[in-house]
């Protein structure tokens, strides 16, 4: 038996024992997670806020793992790999997925979310073709890997051609994401937030050159129309999950401006149909998880040393920590960039 954390009820963290998988089977990876991200999923389902997390159940799908054995027929890592989990586990006879949808795959379970993760001591079994090793990587870079998919898929859903202008509204992790992926670009970015020092961490760290700090009454649409020409912004990323930015967005839009929706509300949308969608041709876009390729291709980039991820790790912690330490993260005054548990030296 070896320690693992369980999310038992809302709010209420136990360590618990786990035994550990002794073999893994056709398919499979035994694993070891060495670190974990902590992530806005992560802190919903403690908090009782995500509507597919059931207690109890142990947490953790932004991992970074070694690979201990394979089972049969296992031909993409081996013993000893380093890895990213890719934790969309879909049913590949599905219409989403042969078209190439594997993340829209209906009844998607994702690791560390529907089924148990990470967040343990003991050797554990995943499906072998989820993982995307990364040797010459750290363990820290290989668990943020998934965070920035997130980001890296939304970037690619809206297709930013050079010389054009890209807004991203929420500079949290996944806005950050997609900060990282634009600033390798040819195009113009802004970068909306409410949190000047989320904004500071944008210019200071990140090199973002049209930081905009939004304003209750909307005023900052004035500042935007000056950064951009009265031109605007032809794509919008908005990953705040927040109703009130994802029905204000369209007024940044630019005439044949994309918005894409990365993060998700319960809530409805409405807006003015004619004097922004209408009236230029705008298109909305969603954007769910990542895809399979985008995790190879992410592990190339950080493997060439185009993104410092040293810049986002501002809080750690051990493993045995998290039933005291977890709650604190939920409080944005703690100032988390991002948290990384080590779980395994």
């Amino acid at each position: 038996m070896s320690y693992a954390i369980e999310f038992t009820d809302v709010k209420e963290i136990n360590p618990v024992d786990l035994p550990d998988v002794e073999a893994p089977g056709p398919g499979e990876a035994l694993v070891r997670t060495h670190r974990m991200g902590i992530c806005g999923t992560d802190l919903s389902c403690y908090l009782g806020k995500f509507p597919f997390f059931a207690y109890p159940r142990t947490p953790g799908h932004e991992l970074g793992l070694e690979v201990v054995a394979v089972g049969e027929g296992v031909t993409n890592v081996k013993a000893g790999d380093k890895c990213s989990l890719e934790p969309y586990v879909n049913d590949p006879t599905t219409v989403a997925s042969q078209k190439g949808k594997s993340n829209a795959c209906p009844g998607v379970q994702v690791i560390g979310v529907h089924k148990s993760g990470g967040l343990r001591k003991s050797n554990w079994t995943v499906p072998a073709h989820k993982l995307h090793p990364g040797n010459e990587l750290s363990y820290d870079e290989l668990a943020l890997v998934e965070t920035l998919a997130i980001g890296y898929h939304a970037v690619k859903r809206g297709n930013p051609q050079p010389g054009e202008t890209v807004m991203v509204i929420g500079a949290g992790p996944i806005g950050l994401a997609c900060l990282e992926f634009l600033k390798l670009m040819d195009v113009k970015v802004l970068v909306v937030d409410f949190a000047q020092n989320r904004l500071d961490f944008c210019t200071e760290k990140l090199g973002i050159k049209h930081p905009v700090q939004a304003k209750t009454d909307g005023s900052h649409l004035t500042e935007i129309e000056k950064i951009t020409g009265s031109g605007f912004c032809d794509v919008i990323i908005d990953a705040t999950g927040h109703a009130g930015s994802m029905v204000q967005c369209y007024e940044y839009a630019a005439v044949g401006g994309r918005v894409v929706y990365v993060g998700i509300t319960a809530a409805d949308i409405t807006f003015p149909q004619a004097p922004f969608f209408h009236r230029r041709e705008l298109s909305i876009m969603a954007s769910r998880n990542a895809l399979p390729a985008d995790f190879p291709e992410i592990i190339e980039i950080l493997k060439a040393g185009k993104i410092d991820l040293k810049n986002w790790i501002t809080h750690r912690l051990d493993i045995e920590d998290v039933p005291t330490e977890f709650d604190k993260f939920t409080d944005p005054a703690t100032g988390a960039i991002k948290a990384v548990i080590t779980v395994n030296d």
